[in-house]
């Protein structure tokens, strides 16, 4: 199975920006309301900018020109109080829009982070777990800056701009002409400069997620790094990757960096373009002095709007490629899900049964083919034989994990396929070698067994278990704090505890994955009576590569070759000196 992983750039499917850019404003439907409240203060402020020149123009040709200082007090003090409210209003448009952008993303993330939950392990093997975060934090935080300045200054620049640019035609013709004369040459260059912009931000958002996933790699497993002393070799990868981003940033920003520059060219040559025209006229009283101010004013207000476009279409350019990747993400339909009209798993009695099973991860190479067994309510079924033989992916299907290529999975008689994934699986346990712990209390792990468990339960759940007595001698007994994993506890710890949380459970069919591997003899003794516990009464499935743990099994499947080569009890096997028979020969020879 090919895995996409640190040194591999994601593959991405080319997506219409429109496409994703509708559908990223999309989110902002539901806040319709503080989006027209901010429309509308937005326009008290660009109507507040729009009669600032005016009032100058006023101002030079009727009073200043006219020696009239009431006159001129009056208009100071009409745009004192305008400009007052215009900055009240500035204010407040942020403080909204703030408000706004930041709940949509919490959407998004929330969306994003719930879809991911719903994705089969097949999605999780394909991808390291650090670009998968790179997602759900660095990408989703990147579109901030583009739904807050989609509504302050998309919206208000654009009416900003066609306002200007009918008063500068209204006031004149060849000066508004000489102000635009680069504009079409603007237009075409932001446009072939952000086509390739575009293709550089995405090779940057990759670099990043490949950055994120080494760098989540290794300090998951800075315990081997250290133990081999790894620290350079691992410093020097981690320098390649970091040269590899800094070069696709830098690659991307210089495209960007060419933005300003064309638009403050533009304006400059606008600027001048009306101040040759417009002493032109002036010498000719074709126009007032207060107007040619009042129109160099509008020049400066017509080109900050462009200014504040270019920004957010940078902006855009730099940031589209995030929410393409989380787009992407959001639209991988889950391998495993829910058929129409699936009906909810009655109470399990026990009985599992595989008609004919063949499966392959890869659609290739079968893992299993044609397996077939019947196992009854309250048996204990013991799975042996070498690594990659089959064992585990038997029961990842009967939790339907992955879906069967071929053939049937029931448990009592109905075919797990119709029934909802939640029903099935919140009725079963499964405790695998690799013992996860998350942060918080001793009791809340136990409690994750079962959400709404009392103290009592969780206590009764380790004493069964043979954890109580470790616990009660810890610092703060089952409110004693564990860090990710559980790496303070000693690995016999950290599986008794996984074991409270399985008894919490009471599960109807119990999967035990090499369960007791890493527990020393003395706590396997321990937990050994708090296994037996857990599995009278319910149908289990326990793999093992100790077969001393597995003698008391109701029946003992011999796995190899994608295929069940044995079945039988311990003594049964033993008889017959077959495979199982020389795999328990070579572990007690080795033993002894």
């Amino acid at each position: 199975m090919a895995v996409n992983n640190f040194r591999e750039d994601e593959q991405s499917k080319t997506v219409l920006k429109k496409v994703t850019i509708l559908r990223l404003f999309s989110y902002m439907k539901k806040y319709k309301k503080e989006i027209i409240y901010v429309l509308l203060i937005m326009g008290i402020i660009i109507t507040v900018n729009v009669l600032n020149p005016i009032l100058i123009k006023i101002a030079m040709d009727d009073y200043i020109k006219k020696f009239n200082p009431k006159g001129l007090y009056v208009i100071g003090v009409i745009a004192v109080v305008m400009n007052l409210i215009s900055r009240f209003c500035m204010k407040k448009r942020i403080l909204v829009m703030s408000k706004v952008s930041n709940k949509v993303l919490m959407e998004i993330r929330q969306e994003l982070y719930e879809h991911l939950q719903k994705l089969s392990f097949n999605f999780f093997d394909n991808r390291p777990v650090g670009k998968v975060l790179a997602r759900v934090i660095g990408d989703v935080n990147s579109l901030k800056s583009v739904l807050t300045n989609s509504v302050i200054s998309l919206i208000p620049d654009f009416v900003t701009l066609i306002v200007v640019l009918i008063i500068m035609f209204i006031l004149n013709v060849k000066l508004a002409l000489g102000a635009l004369a680069l504009l079409p040459f603007l237009v075409f260059g932001m446009y072939f400069v952000q086509v390739r912009a575009h293709r550089r931000w995405q090779v940057f958002r990759k670099k990043n997620s490949n950055m994120n996933a080494y760098t989540h790699e290794n300090f998951s497993g800075i315990r081997v790094v250290q133990s081999f002393t790894a620290e350079e070799y691992t410093s020097k990868t981690f320098r390649e990757l970091l040269r590899e981003h800094r070069k696709s940033f830098v690659s991307a920003v210089k495209l960007n960096d060419i933005f300003w520059p064309m638009v403050e060219i533009s304006w400059g040559i606008g600027t001048v373009m009306v101040f040759l025209i417009g002493v032109n006229l002036s010498t000719k009283n074709e126009i007032t002095i207060g107007t040619l101010i009042a129109f160099t004013t509008y020049v400066g207000m017509f080109w900050q709007p462009i200014m504040n476009l270019s920004n957010f279409y940078n902006q855009l350019i730099t940031n589209i490629a995030g929410a393409e990747r989380i787009f992407e993400i959001l639209d991988t339909k889950p391998d495993i899900k829910d058929i129409n009209n699936a009906e909810v798993m009655p109470l399990i009695k026990g009985n599992v049964e595989f008609d004919n099973v063949t499966f392959s991860y890869d659609n290739k190479v079968n893992v299993l083919e044609n397996v077939s067994f019947n196992i009854k309510k309250g048996e204990t079924i013991a799975l042996v034989g070498p690594t990659g033989a089959g064992k585990t992916t038997i029961v990842n299907l009967i939790s339907r994990f992955y879906d069967i290529n071929k053939g049937i999975v029931k448990i009592d008689g109905i075919n797990i396929k119709d029934v909802t994934i939640e029903s099935l699986r919140s009725q079963m346990g499964i405790m695998t070698q690799d013992t996860f712990l998350f942060t918080g209390t001793i009791k809340d792990n136990i409690r994750y067994g079962k959400l709404n468990a009392t103290d009592e339960e969780i206590i009764e759940a380790a004493k069964a278990v043979h954890a109580h007595e470790f616990i009660v001698k810890l610092e703060n007994g089952y409110d004693t704090e564990v860090n990710e994993r559980g790496t303070r506890l000693s690995v016999g710890q950290r599986q008794l505890i996984a074991f409270a949380r399985i008894m919490l459970s009471k599960p109807k069919i119990l999967v035990l994955d090499e369960a007791t591997s890493s527990i020393d003899t003395h706590t396997e003794r321990l937990v050994q009576k708090g296994i037996e516990e857990l599995l009278r009464g319910r149908t289990s499935f326990v793999i093992a590569h100790r077969l001393s743990t597995i003698q008391k099994a109701d029946r003992i499947f011999v796995v190899d070759k994608g295929n069940i080569l044995e079945t039988g009890n311990h003594n049964e096997l033993m008889s017959r000196e077959g495979i199982y028979y020389n795999l328990y020969m070579a572990q007690f020879e080795a033993i002894s």
